[in-house]
């Protein structure tokens, strides 16, 4: 993963946070996703910052964990938004 990249969400995709917790719902497939407390910190750190370094780094200081298992655990989590259709990664 390149945290370099900017994070670019679906104009189909609507997110309401319910007791702590992320509810994202895809207007054009009509799929609900749930994300949990470390996904929601996720999904609104990107939403606040330019690029998913600048995700990461705010993550490093909001979690004890280290920077390696971090980064896989962003990748991954990446990955299956863009899978899903639900954002969409571009070069900064």
């Amino acid at each position: 993963m390149d945290l370099d990249q900017k994070i670019t969400f679906s104009d189909t995709v609507f997110a309401q946070e319910v007791d702590g917790e992320m509810v994202l719902l895809d207007m054009e497939s009509e799929n609900y996703f749930g994300l949990d407390e470390v996904g929601t910190a996720i999904w609104q750190a990107m939403q606040e910052k330019e690029t998913l370094k600048e995700v990461f780094k705010t993550l490093l200081e909001q979690y004890d964990v280290e920077e390696e298992v971090l980064e896989k655990d962003l990748s991954e989590f990446v990955d299956k938004l863009l899978k899903s259709g639900l954002v969409k990664v571009e070069k900064y």
